[in-house]
């Protein structure tokens, strides 16, 4: 199967075209390598798979053009996009930019020169908003919202706020109209907490990696300090790469059937964790205690995000295989190993 990975050589898209090559499928990315790590992460596919690469921007209308007319995939897994929403308030036409006209330009381009791809569609659960309906209870380690003791489904009021909010929510509800209008093959996956190789992560993108760096700095440095936004109580359900990649891959094999949904992706109420109960689990694991300050919480951060995945299950077959410790302690081992 012919593939194109756009944000090819970002976190998700390079733990996909490695899952994909090794598959034995065609693989071609396309991305600006604008994002931090991705070149690196270019060079480690090259140095041990064959793989196409286009430089380019998926705000260039034409060079989209181009990616798609040329090439007529099977299969388009739109990753490239702005990432972080802090970085959506400071810069917020950028993010417009990047994730809505980007998501326009590459829907265009197949509406025209290749109606048959089948696009499968990074979303987030921002598209919710901060869930400010919802009636959250504090713990000691954790907030929790018990009336929704399975997370959050399809279901949930679709409400986004801030600029990256509103930007992948506007890619999102695009997606599935033009399955409506035009009948195109998409997709759209409302991704929770994602995290494992290849992620290069920030303060402000991929928490799970950040903080096992600071771990393992603590435990080189024990004088080491660090922030957290809001009371470290929040909570995330997390995913680690392994099982996105059989995600993505599972959904474009029944494009056919499944085209114009979206999906709850996590990895379930079983794979939720808050900060502070990130932070326990790494003090035991590299014998450490870690020292940080709070700051205030961010704009519009959800107190509890918990993907219910049920409808992925039901009509994709996929469900989460890597437990959260699991994956955690991969992360651990290769930031160790300097692999990350």
């Amino acid at each position: 199967m012919a593939y194109i990975i756009t944000g090819g050589c970002g976190f998700l898209g390079s733990n996909l075209a490695k899952h994909l090559l090794l598959k034995g499928h065609q693989v071609t990315l396309f991305d600006n390598l604008s994002r931090k790590g991705s070149r690196e992460n270019l060079a480690s596919l090259r140095s041990s798979h064959s793989l196409d690469f286009i430089e380019g921007d998926i705000t260039n209308s034409q060079q989209v053009d181009a990616l798609v007319r040329k090439l007529k995939p099977e299969a388009i897994c739109h990753l490239a996009g702005q990432v972080a929403m802090t970085t959506s308030i400071k810069y917020p036409l950028h993010d417009f930019r990047v994730n809505a006209l980007g998501t326009f330009n590459l829907l265009e381009s197949v509406r025209r020169f290749s109606p048959s791809s089948a696009i499968a569609y990074s979303s987030t659960n921002k598209v919710y908003g901060d869930l400010s309906t919802v009636v959250f209870e504090e713990q000691e380690t954790r907030y929790v919202a018990p009336d929704y003791p399975d997370g959050f489904d399809e279901r949930t009021l679709f409400d986004p706020m801030t600029p990256y909010g509103i930007s992948k929510a506007t890619a999102d509800m695009y997606l599935r109209d033009y399955a409506r209008l035009y009948g195109l093959k998409t997709i759209v996956f409302r991704h929770s907490s994602l995290f494992g190789g290849y992620q290069h992560a920030t303060y402000d993108q991929g928490w799970i990696g950040w903080f096992c760096e600071m771990a393992l700095k603590t435990a080189k440095n024990p004088s080491t300090t660090f922030d957290i936004s809001g009371s470290g109580r929040q909570v995330r359900d997390v995913l680690h790469a392994d099982d996105a990649v059989r995600l993505y891959e599972m959904a474009l094999s029944k494009a056919d059937a499944i085209s114009g949904n979206a999906f709850n992706i996590g990895g379930g109420m079983d794979n939720s964790l808050s900060l502070l109960e990130l932070f326990a689990f790494l003090e035991r694991e590299l014998n450490v205690t870690l020292a940080y300050e709070h700051l205030p919480f961010r704009v519009s951060d959800q107190k509890v995000f918990v993907a219910d995945t049920k409808k992925a299950t039901r009509m994709i077959g996929w469900k989460p295989a890597v437990d959260k410790a699991t994956g955690i302690r991969k992360v651990l081992a290769s930031l160790g190993k300097g692999d990350e």
